[in-house]
């Protein structure tokens, strides 16, 4: 087995995919029926499927993205759309920024301990 792609439910497929191809790279690929999906180097497929209702609650699931500088991906991430939620959190294994997609979906950066990697 094995992840062939992350599937986010949302309003607008369009405006998603661009601003996550800004974060992560790749293409952005608009396909039939409102999807639309990017590649970023070293990630399986992220695609968007359109809804017709917005998101209400918090996430089930969310993506934690190990960054070398979550001050500096957290500004590149605000830039494009995202808005953090909270302060920097640090823990026994590293730090981690809560911050929110355009359509509200949670995800986290985070860099761990030396010592953890």
């Amino acid at each position: 087995m094995r992840l062939d792609q992350i599937v986010v439910d949302c309003l607008d497929p369009s405006r998603l995919v661009r601003f996550w191809a800004g974060l992560l790279g790749g293409v952005v690929v608009e396909r039939e029926h409102g999807w639309a999906h990017v590649v970023p180097p070293g990630w399986p497929r992220i695609s968007f499927q359109p809804v017709p209702e917005a998101k209400s609650v918090k996430n089930r699931l969310h993506l934690d993205i190990d960054v070398d500088d979550i001050a500096e991906a957290t500004k590149r991430a605000t830039e494009l759309g995202a808005t953090p939620q909270g302060s920097l959190q640090v823990d026994e294994q590293g730090s981690f920024q809560v911050l929110v997609d355009p359509a509200g979906n949670e995800f986290c950066f985070v860099k761990a301990h030396a010592r953890d990697r």
